[in-house]
């Protein structure tokens, strides 16, 4: 009875010294509130009181929540229940079909139902989705550190925009040549850093994103500077220019088609020969090379279609904000992508998928909390890392088995 009395004192004061620590830490951004306009300063004591109370109870479900993760370490089972639910229904083909005919029709009727301002942010969702996929190549199958796939994107988006700019090449010209450009941007970016992995991977990719960021900057005479471009057109619908509402709803059935293209040509090459050549890679670069696999066309082969997604991601993307500067391609931008790619599940395209939703929406649907939005968006982000590790929705691990008939049996 003491020890238990004195496990729970001991778990109040370290919820109480959490709770204090919090809230000298989030002080000036709760209570403070500077008025520019009248010179004044308002104090909001109630919001810190809040918070108190929230980080002392959250403590203790933090700490439930760890002892629980604790005991489920000694289970083998790398699937959750969810995930195991999903799997078997997949394996139904009329839940299968039922599933993708429901999906086709939500996608079908959204344009229609909902407004201008949740379909431009459900084309960007569609286009991260797009962008992590062709990431999830390199990082997910090839596991390959890429800190500078927003390099590919800028690419795309700056061929489509300067060729529309002096030439007037429309969209449906641009969406395949912006793919060749991120293929052989990749294939250059491959070479260098062949020899390369871990930190250093990183490091390179990392340079080679701030190099194409300050190019674009600093070459003005080509590229506009940090000015950008604009009025970069529309995608056409054969020769007929649609307005606002009719070319956004347009640019939205562009990325439906866009992503179910993606997603069939990822899955297909993930089960494909170079698919299995990647996942070798990644589990071991020595073992992979004295199996006979050729390591550098299989790293080169990654770079290259993993950057031509993001080409294509690029043209879409000039055209469905018709402006762009190089303010458009920072580092944020590919932190953003590989978070969706790790959050998601590296490997995984239904991970990925529910990463893009879930760090691309969710920022969006908290805008009216405010200041505290992206305090709410960093909890889940830690909450999902500190639970989650290996994503939100993990890949399946592919298991052969070789079975050996019995005597008896195969005598008959």
């Amino acid at each position: 009875m003491t020890a238990g009395c004195d496990g729970y004192a001991h778990s109040v004061r370290k919820s109480f010294l959490v709770a204090l620590w919090f809230v000298f830490l989030t002080f000036p951004i709760m209570v403070i509130r500077v008025n520019t306009i009248e010179n004044t300063v308002v104090w909001h004591w109630s919001r810190i009181g809040y918070v108190a109370l929230a980080i002392f109870f959250g403590s203790f479900i933090w700490r439930w929540l760890l002892a629980r993760k604790e005991l489920k370490k000694d289970d083998s089972r790398d699937e959750t229940k969810v995930e195991s639910v999903l799997t078997r229904l997949q394996s139904l083909p009329v839940f299968k079909f039922t599933a993708l005919g429901l999906l086709a029709l939500a996608a079908g009727v959204y344009p229609w139902v909902f407004d201008l301002y949740q379909t431009n942010i459900m084309i960007s969702c569609l286009v991260y989705i797009v962008l992590g996929l062709g990431l999830n190549i390199v990082v997910g199958l090839a596991g390959l550190l890429d800190l500078g796939y927003v390099a590919f994107y800028a690419v795309g988006a700056y061929a489509y925009a300067l060729c529309n700019m002096h030439w007037g090449v429309g969209f449906w010209y641009m969406l395949p040549v912006g793919a060749v450009l991120g293929a052989v941007l990749g294939i250059l970016l491959g070479f260098p850093v062949l020899r390369l992995r871990g930190d250093y991977l990183a490091i390179v990719t990392l340079g080679f994103g701030e190099i194409i960021r300050l190019v674009l900057e600093n070459w003005g005479e080509v590229t506009m500077g940090p000015s950008g471009i604009s009025s970069i057109a529309r995608p056409s619908l054969f020769g007929v220019n649609l307005g606002v509402v009719g070319s956004t709803q347009y640019m939205f059935y562009i990325m439906v088609g866009l992503m179910v293209f993606t997603i069939f040509c990822v899955n297909r090459l993930q089960n494909s020969r170079i698919g299995r050549a990647w996942l070798a890679l990644r589990e071991d670069e020595i073992a992979c090379q004295a199996m006979g696999i050729d390591k550098m066309k299989t790293k080169l082969m990654a770079f290259a279609l993993g950057a031509t997604w993001a080409g294509m991601a690029g043209v879409v993307f000039a055209a469905k904000t018709t402006f762009i500067n190089p303010a458009s391609f920072t580092f944020w931008e590919s932190a953003i992508i590989l978070s969706i790619v790790v959050i998601g599940g590296m490997g995984s395209i239904r991970g990925v998928i529910a990463g893009a939703i879930i760090l691309i929406l969710v920022p969006e649907y908290l805008r009216e909390f405010a200041q505290f939005r992206m305090l709410l968006f960093g909890a889940i982000m830690v909450l999902v890392m500190v639970f989650r590790p290996q994503g939100l929705i993990s890949a399946k691990r592919k298991v052969y088995e070789y079975k050996v008939a019995k005597a008896g049996v195969a005598n008959e």
